[in-house]
């Protein structure tokens, strides 16, 4: 019996990967197994960002963000919550969850539901 059809890596036809270390605990991990996200975020959190504004002499300086790639793996992935366990059958749903939309004012916005043919 097998639990995913990939066997819970993404190797196919390589004979090895090279490990990586989890951001988080250090453990090492192969690269196609290690859950990976990429975060870009501003270097100044919000509420930062005003009291510089306001004491900038520039009118509008676009502060720069940061890019960071964190590799994790397995086990801190789901401590974390960055994945979820699945039951056997949802397992099998390989379509990304989807992603939640925002207009101009800040506010979700609902996608429209396609029918099931």
């Amino acid at each position: 019996t097998i639990k995913r059809r990939n066997h819970g890596r993404n190797k196919k036809g390589r004979g090895h990967v090279k490990f990586i270390r989890c951001d988080n605990c250090y453990q090492a991990c192969p690269k196609d197994k290690a859950i990976k996200r990429f975060q870009i975020r501003p270097m100044v959190e919000a509420a930062a960002l005003r009291d510089m504004s306001d004491a900038s002499v520039y009118e509008s300086y676009a502060i720069p963000k940061v890019y960071l790639k964190a590799q994790y793996c397995v086990g801190c992935a789901i401590h974390n919550k960055i994945v979820r366990v699945r039951s056997r059958i949802n397992r099998r749903i390989r379509t990304p969850p989807p992603r939640p939309r925002f207009n101009k004012d800040g506010k979700k916005v609902t996608a429209p539901v396609k029918a099931a043919a």
